[in-house]
């Protein structure tokens, strides 16, 4: 079984997303275990790319800032592995296909099983080009998961049917960030997704407060945030991480 799986056990998930390294790595290890202290049932790590196409301001500051700290992906597998003597919820990177490419895709991929990563979320990634990395991650048993957009209508059946992990739907049309309001025909597309498989799906992108979080849960399995998260960071630096904390439980009370 996926361990992902677990996050959807106990009812409405709530996702947290935090970028690694920003403002360096002690502070989002703090954060992480805040998060997970108070709620979250999987984190999303964010592996910092000079060219973030799907992020909006918030969340390339973050990866600029990171990547002006040095940041790297061997200094991020290493942050993992230690992180994850003690926190054991599903975690999953989110980062861009070039940095798998780069790195090299086996080995990305086969450290990703070794410091127990569970999935891979690739925004860039289009569902017709998974096979570049769909049959390393099947042999090293990490889920590649995909997005769907209000823009796949008619391929929405199609990429659920093949769905590992979870499904990562994308609210709105545009980049990350907090909105005031989400006007998808979210139902629609998550009565669809169920039709073609038992995989949770999750809505991300744009959710920023408790109410918007419960709505989004309602609809689907759970509710990913991050633009209000980083927003945190941002604001706060090293001090973030208590914030950080009460923020997750506000949500995660909100959509138990």
């Amino acid at each position: 079984m996926s361990n992902i799986k677990k996050a959807f056990e106990n009812g409405k998930a709530f996702i947290a997303f935090i970028t690694c390294g920003d403002p360096d790595l002690e502070t989002t290890a703090s954060a992480v275990r805040a998060a997970a202290e108070n709620g979250a049932d999987l984190i999303e790590l964010g592996i910092p790319f000079s060219d973030p196409t799907a992020e909006g301001p918030d969340i390339q500051g973050a990866n600029l800032r990171a990547l002006d700290g040095g940041i790297t992906t061997d200094k991020i597998f290493a942050f993992v592995k230690e992180l994850r003597r003690d926190v054991k919820v599903p975690m999953v990177f989110m980062t861009y296909a070039n940095v798998v490419f780069s790195y090299g895709a086996e080995k990305f991929i086969s450290t990703c099983k070794n410091i127990e990563i569970d999935g891979l979320i690739l925004p860039d990634l289009p569902f017709e080009e998974k096979e570049e990395f769909q049959p390393l991650c099947k042999q090293y048993g990490v889920d590649l998961i995909s997005l769907i957009a209000p823009a796949s209508e008619n391929r929405i059946a199609m990429i659920a049917k093949e769905a590992e992990g979870f499904l990562y739907i994308v609210s709105s049309l545009g980049v990350t960030g907090t909105r005031s309001e989400i006007k998808t025909d979210l139902a629609a597309m998550v009565k669809v997704v169920r039709e073609n498989t038992d995989v949770p799906c999750a809505i991300g992108f744009g959710i920023s407060t408790p109410e918007q979080a419960k709505k989004m849960a309602d609809i689907s399995d759970g509710a990913i945030v991050g633009s209000a998260i980083i927003k945190l960071l941002e604001k706060y630096g090293k001090e973030a991480p208590k914030y950080i904390g009460e923020y997750v439980k506000s949500m995660k009370d909100a959509i138990r």
